[in-house]
């Protein structure tokens, strides 16, 4: 039986058009079959996307490790703040001690690369890193054994804070004893006290500040600064290093995570929602080395609360970020961390994240004044050539042997006085001082007075999320 054709055929774009003349019927092949229009039809391809703007800045490089000092030739001394100008501040950039911090810092990062916190057992602690954990210990002790005062709901600071920083100074001397007494016969210090006396103060800065009972980026960096000390001392070797960023640093954040929900400690400096985290900026530069080529947590998994329950305590990023959600009343990381959201959706994986966590440990770390305007130098990092000199008094001249933090320049027509309960007041002859300035209440206080009124669960959604 033979078939006959349609007396018409559907139109095939570039089929039976002319355009000098009628459309014309397409042509059939041989046999009379109608011809396969699959062939004809144009493909479809994906829309390019287009490619990212390049970053000028490279990510910066580890600079390698200066040779460190001879503790016999060094004079110790009480650190003090040197970066009284902007012209100070270029002269740390371009200094040994710039890349001595840069060296250390970007060591402890590497040091960690695919490694989980549980990746560094007991045995491998040296007898310096496990006093180290001791103190911590007793510092955490310290806390709990100095309860805040009931401050009738404030968010703000808690003043017991400063009781439990006393007795922090008042145990230093004994904790420094403790380390220098491990210090290889090689490397004698003749002048342990002097020595104990330079550590001290940076671990006692490491806490927060105790006049303005805050806490911020910078008394983190005084905590590692700590390590590097100890480091130029050949109390720490370079095999300490993934034990220092895994086991200490991450001890260092539980104590101080207690510290700020018990005293309510202010954000120092916070750039308030639009910033990384309102106190720590370390855990997401380590957390990140961490994760670098992890097979099953990818960047977006700190928005999936499975995620960060199952791998926050191996990991420093997911634990931060599990932490921030913990202290804040509003649900979700695009409401009160966008800048953490912004970073879970960049493309380049972990490697990436934390090339960018460098460039900004250099650029809003170490590169902006207001922080690095507090740094403390001594003989284990010492100033550059050239910086100012202290305030006349030097780093005490308030009273309580703190360092440089508490002390502001004085001079002109600053006025200059301490208030009934010993706050040191620096007035400006035009507004005020740090001192007096606009308070920023605590994120985690808003969070602990939520669940004291029974409403620790009912965090608030954003309208229309």
């Amino acid at each position: 039986m033979t078939s006959t054709l349609p007396s018409t055929l559907p139109k095939v774009p570039g089929e039976g058009t002319n355009s000098s003349g009628p459309a014309q019927p397409p042509r059939l092949l041989s046999g009379g079959a109608i011809p396969n229009l699959k062939d004809r039809i144009p493909k479809l391809e994906p829309r390019r996307r287009k490619a990212e703007p390049a970053n000028p800045m490279p990510v910066p490089e580890t600079p390698p490790a200066p040779p460190r000092p001879d503790p016999a030739a060094l004079n110790f001394t009480i650190p003090t703040r040197r970066i009284l100008s902007p012209q100070d501040h270029q002269l740390f950039l371009s200094s040994p001690t710039y890349n001595l911090i840069l060296s250390f810092i970007f060591g402890l990062s590497e040091s960690v690369v695919d490694r989980p916190i549980s990746s560094v057992r007991d045995t491998d602690l040296s007898p310096t890193v496990q006093t180290i954990l001791t103190i911590l210990d007793e510092t955490d002790a310290l806390c709990q054994e100095s309860p805040p005062d009931d401050q009738g709901g404030s968010r703000f600071g808690n003043k017991t804070f400063r009781v439990f920083l006393d007795k922090v100074k008042q145990r230093s001397p004994t904790w420094h004893a403790t380390l220098l007494s491990q210090q290889p016969e090689s490397n004698a210090i003749p002048n342990s006290t002097a020595a104990a006396a330079e550590l001290s103060t940076y671990l006692c800065q490491s806490f927060g500040n105790r006049s303005r009972i805050d806490y911020g980026s910078g008394h983190e960096l005084n905590f590692v600064m700590w390590l590097l000390c100890l480091y130029q001392l050949s109390l720490l070797q370079p095999p300490d290093l993934p034990a220092l960023a895994l086991r200490v640093f991450t001890r260092y954040l539980t104590v101080m995570r207690r510290i700020q929900s018990t005293y309510y400690l202010e954000p120092a400096g916070s750039h308030g929602v639009w910033g990384l985290d309102d106190y720590q900026f370390l855990p997401f530069l380590l957390g990140a080395s961490q994760l670098t080529h992890h097979p099953v947590v990818t960047p977006r998994a700190i928005h999936q609360e499975l995620m960060l329950e199952e791998y926050g305590a191996d990991y420093m990023y997911l634990g931060q970020v599990a932490f921030v959600n913990s202290t804040k009343t509003v649900r979700g990381l695009r409401w009160h961390s966008p800048m953490l959201d912004d970073i879970s959706s960049a493309r380049g994986g972990w490697a990436k994240i934390e090339g960018g966590m460098r460039r900004m440990f250099v650029n809003e770390v170490l590169g902006k004044l207001p922080v690095m305007q507090h740094f403390l130098f001594g003989s284990l990092i010492p100033a550059a050539e050239g910086m100012s000199e202290p305030p006349e008094g030097g780093a005490a001249s308030n009273g309580n042997g703190e360092g440089g933090d508490d002390d502001e320049e004085e001079g002109g027509e600053v006025e200059v006085f301490d208030d009934k309960e010993g706050v040191r007041h620096v007035h400006q002859p035009k507004g005020w001082g740090d001192c007096c300035g606009i308070k920023v209440p605590s994120s985690l206080a808003a969070a602990a007075e939520m669940k004291k009124r029974g409403a620790g669960e009912q965090l608030r959604r954003i309208p229309f999320d």
